[in-house]
């Protein structure tokens, strides 16, 4: 084996411009792939966090029934039970009750439908940071009386600005329409562009006072310490109360879910198609060699050497030039990557305002786990291996008595 190693070696230098050439496209292929699979996984993981740290949290409580019919009198019960349990978990970081309610917004020149959500002033931010995304203005504060903060895209549509009035209109727990005025003490920005139109925050005693009288809460945001443990305490508290629902960030969010599979698969799906270019490369520049030394081979077959060597050798030729460039590759785009990953990467100036529309920031931090570094290295080596066989089957077709009559 070693003298075949040192013939394949020798070998592949014989025509240094073409394999230098084959390295290169290896080693180009690689860093772009990688390069693209990192901002890719970059991307995927700032918008997951992003909806998690803002809204989603990694777990929610609701009634069992409220996701799918939204309805005032689904409220969480018991409330102080399920609070007390929340606060001897040692797993939960912080949680946040929700009051919501579904209704209208209108302002003197016009009206528009909108989610109502009633949150805990003092206690929201420790559980998101929401209330960073604000403009202008200020937070619920309590020397407004009745504040409400809106999104920017909103109050564009409805001509108004902080220190405007508006009124909200909703259903109480006996599907009364319920009708307020409220003072606009803030305008928010959100990285999820469709809250900015559809959402409005107002303090949770404000929207249950109006709702019923007294404290009721239709939804509990949770954050753990540890988002991995999300399923495990999401089954707890399904199991210690019958009355109500608790759903990991996965379930609650369909576009998160499909997110997460995904990118598990973005990887392999660009470095097959960079394989597949590469492999006709390494086909062709195989077949060349073996045209170029069938008078060789008939040599090497006709003194002796076995076919199966001969079918190793060129196998150990196509493995030693494709790992070459894959290591140079590889190590060239860890080089890349740790760089971007600590400085970042600004696409600001190719479309950064068109990603912010989708929820995504055109600043971006890619990263490469581990293990699909060594599944590119794997990738590589098969790529080689098939690429190869063919060009080694046309050298045991060699027939050496024929070869050396030529």
């Amino acid at each position: 084996m070693k003298m075949l190693l040192s013939i394949s070696w020798r070998n592949i230098w014989r025509r240094p411009s073409r394999s230098g050439v084959l390295i290169g496209a290896v080693i180009a292929g690689l860093w772009a792939g990688i390069l693209v699979s990192s901002w890719t996984n970059g991307l995927i993981n700032q918008r997951i966090n992003r909806v998690i740290q803002e809204e989603l949290t990694h777990l929610q409580i609701h009634h069992p029934e409220f996701l799918a019919d939204r309805e005032p009198q689904m409220t969480i019960e018991p409330t102080h039970e399920i609070f007390s349990f929340l606060n001897n978990d040692e797993r939960i970081k912080s949680y946040a009750a929700r009051t919501l309610a579904d209704g209208m917004i209108q302002s003197p020149q016009t009206a528009s439908g909108v989610q109502i959500t009633g949150v805990m002033a003092d206690l929201e931010p420790a559980t998101t940071n929401f209330h960073e995304n604000l403009i202008e203005g200020s937070y619920l504060t309590e020397q407004i009386v009745y504040p409400i903060i809106i999104g920017v895209k909103l109050a564009e549509k409805l001509n108004i600005g902080v220190g405007n009035r508006v009124v909200l209109s909703f259903q109480d727990l006996q599907n009364d329409i319920v009708y307020n005025a409220f003072n606009v003490a803030g305008i928010f920005r959100a990285n999820l562009p469709a809250y900015d139109e559809a959402r409005v925050i107002v303090r949770a005693e404000d929207l249950y006072g109006l709702m019923a009288g007294t404290p009721v809460f239709h939804e509990i945001a949770i954050m753990l310490y540890d988002i991995d443990e999300s399923d495990q305490v999401a089954a707890d508290i399904n199991r210690q109360f019958d009355t109500i629902q608790a759903e990991t960030w996965m379930e609650l969010s369909p576009e998160l879910r499909f997110m997460t599979g995904a990118s598990e698969y973005y990887m392999f799906y660009i470095m097959v198609v960079i394989m597949l270019a590469l492999a006709f490369g390494i086909l062709n520049t195989m077949l060349m060699a073996i045209f170029e030394r069938t008078r060789e081979l008939g040599m090497l077959i006709s003194i002796g050497m076995s076919r199966s060597r001969v079918f190793i050798m060129i196998i150990l030729e196509s493995v030693i030039l494709t790992m070459t460039g894959g290591a140079a590759g590889i190590l060239i785009s860890i080089l890349t990557v740790s760089y971007l990953g600590r400085n970042g990467l600004d696409l600001s100036s190719i479309g950064g305002d068109t990603m912010a529309e989708w929820g995504y920031d055109a600043f971006v931090y890619p990263f490469i786990t581990t293990g699909e570094y060594i599944s590119v290295a794997v990738l590589v080596m098969i790529t080689a291996i098939l690429a190869a066989i063919y060009p080694a089957i046309k050298a045991l077709r060699l027939n050496p008595g024929d070869v050396i009559r030529e």
